[in-house]
């Protein structure tokens, strides 16, 4: 059983490096990542592969920002290591998006990144922030693949956009049907009201209310984002004898939590989504809410995917989340490049769901061993470090990994098991 590390900075929900293409090839040849000053060649059918990343450098998504950037570096270092993609070595440039509270700074990376000219983006990892970014993107025809955003409504979003993660429908329903399992009787949900924290409200009443689970609170309430009293929706939640909740926020948890504790309603028994499923010993009295559980969509990264990520970063990570899925990101992007022969935003999208198996293909785990079967003619289903399926018509992943994990008497999150679910 692993244990997810430590986060100093509380989950929320859940570079700027540039390089002249000569002086990034060279540090890459050398195992770097790119230089901090000059400008990117233009990436094209006959130019490098330039990978634009966009990542919550800062801001209440900030908690996921090591583990992404480090997998971004390994990623790029292994696909040199494997001789770059068509034949030349490959860059990334990176802005830092924050968070959807920060929507000028959404739109300023996403141009800084855009005006490096890459082929293809990764990130970013909120949906909000994918909402105020995409359309710029898309309509430069640059593919971007987005390592977190999990919105339902983002099933089909655009030509040039996909996700190595599930739609919510996923996650609510995995999560709707540990509550049943787990013999509820009566289940109240404390959602934000944002389109993640409604759209996962409903898939999680639905999934738990068609096997027998009463929803008591919250099925048609959501509190404002911005709530910092949670007084009187605890009072209700009191009031209706729920004899367990699931809360569907960021930040607002810790506050939601600590009022629960100080109303006296019972705090073993909640669940958690990937927005908040992070370690609390800090901030509760031991015991508080062990037993409890919460999930994560996507893979739970390896010991050996952790050691390597570590190194990448040279410092110590402390929560990996979303990182198999970055690093996939990548990997998926620099293989459709690599398919078709060049390395401009179009080529790379019209190969994207070929190297993911949607058309089949001998399966491959890793950049190089699938760049050997694409150079020997052959058709690939890349099977990376997300363990998603090949991507569907609306360029979701056919199935994909929910996550378990349960509360401990430290009030830190273990992970415990995955289930696999059909998007």
């Amino acid at each position: 059983m692993v244990i997810i590390m430590k986060n100093n900075q509380k989950k929320a929900k859940r570079f700027a490096i540039t390089a002249t293409a000569a002086v990034t090839a060279a540090v890459l040849a050398f195992g770097g990542c790119g230089s901090s000053s000059g400008s990117s060649s233009s990436a094209g059918a006959s130019g490098p592969f330039v990978l634009g990343a966009l990542l919550p450098l800062t801001g209440s998504l900030a908690f996921l920002s090591d583990a992404e950037v480090a997998a971004v570096k390994l990623a790029i270092n292994d696909i040199n290591d494997a001789g770059g993609v068509n034949g030349q070595n490959a860059s990334y440039v990176q802005a830092d998006t924050s968070d959807a509270d920060h929507a000028d700074q959404n739109t300023s990376a996403a141009e800084d990144v855009l005006s490096k000219n890459p082929s293809a983006i990764v990130g970013p990892a909120s949906s909000a922030v994918v909402r105020n970014v995409y359309q710029e993107i898309t309509e430069a025809k640059i593919p971007m693949t987005s390592m977190g955003s999990t919105s339902t409504s983002f099933s089909g979003l655009s030509d040039y956009f996909f996700r190595t993660v599930p739609p919510d429908t996923v996650q609510g329903t995995v999560l709707g049907n540990v509550i049943a399992q787990d013999g509820v009787q009566k289940l109240a949900i404390a959602a934000f009201n944002d389109e993640y924290g409604t759209g996962l409200r409903d898939q999680i009443a639905k999934t738990a209310s068609a096997q027998g689970v009463n929803v008591v609170y919250g099925e048609d309430e959501a509190f404002d984002p911005t709530e910092t009293n949670f007084a009187s929706i605890v009072t209700a939640i009191k009031a209706s004898d729920a004899d367990a909740i699931a809360i569907v926020a960021f930040d607002q948890t810790q506050a939601l939590i600590r009022e629960l504790i100080t109303q006296g309603v019972d705090t073993t028994h909640l669940y958690l989504v990937d927005g908040n499923t992070s370690d609390y010993s800090d901030e509760f009295d031991a015991g508080a809410l062990a037993g409890s559980k919460g999930t994560i969509p996507g893979s739970h990264a390896s010991d050996e995917f952790q050691k390597r990520l570590t190194d990448a970063a040279g410092k110590d990570i402390s929560d990996f989340t979303y990182a198999g899925e970055t690093y996939d990101a990548v990997i998926y992007e620099a293989l459709a490049a690599e398919k078709g022969g060049a390395n401009d935003g179009e080529t790379i999208q019209a190969n994207m769901l070929a190297v993911s198996g949607a058309n089949g293909g001998e399966k491959c785990e890793s950049y190089k061993d699938c760049k050997a079967l694409i150079d020997s003619g052959k058709d690939i289903q890349y099977s990376g470090q997300s363990g998603i399926g090949p991507w569907n018509k609306d360029h979701d992943p056919s199935t994909a990994n929910i996550g378990i994990y349960v509360y401990d008497g430290k009030n830190v999150p273990n992970f415990d098991h995955s289930e696999e679910g059909d998007v």
